[in-house]
C-alpha cells in the first residue's frame, strides 16, 4: 500500500504553478496542482485519458471544451478524453487541485 499526506505536497510560487506527483501506476495517475492568485493550468488535452479534477482548497474557474464553470472546495470536474481543459485560480487565495487520470497520460513529442 502506498499513501501520501497531501499537505506535505502543497507548495506555492509567485513565478509559476507548482505540480507535485501524488501516485502513479500502470492504470492510474494523480498530481497536485498548486496555483497562486492569477495563475492558470492549461490548456491541456489528452486523447486517451479521462481525468477528474478535485478542488482541495480555494476557488477555481474551469473551462472544458469551451464550457465554463466556477467551483469551490470539494467540487469536482470530469474531463473526458480528448477534451481541452484550462484551470484558473478564481480568487486571491491559493488554489489546490488534485488531478487523477486513467489511464496515465502519455508524454508525447511536440511536432510542428
Amino acid at each position: 500500500m502506498e499513501s501520501q499526506d497531501l499537505k506535505r505536497l502543497v507548495h506555492f510560487s509567485n513565478d509559476a504553478l507548482q505540480r507535485e506527483p501524488v501516485h502513479e501506476s500502470l492504470r492510474i495517475w494523480s498530481e497536485l496542482l498548486c496555483l497562486s492568485s492569477n495563475q492558470s493550468f492549461g490548456p491541456v488535452r489528452d486523447p486517451d485519458s479521462d481525468a477528474v479534477f478535485l478542488v482541495v482548497a480555494g476557488e477555481a474557474a474551469f473551462q472544458v471544451d469551451g464550457r465554463r464553470r466556477r467551483l469551490q472546495q470539494w467540487s469536482t470536474v470530469l474531463v473526458p478524453a480528448d477534451a481541452e481543459v484550462v484551470v484558473n485560480n478564481a480568487s486571491v487565495d491559493p488554489l489546490v487541485v488534485l488531478v487523477t487520470a486513467a489511464p496515465p497520460p502519455v508524454v508525447r513529442e511536440v511536432t510542428g
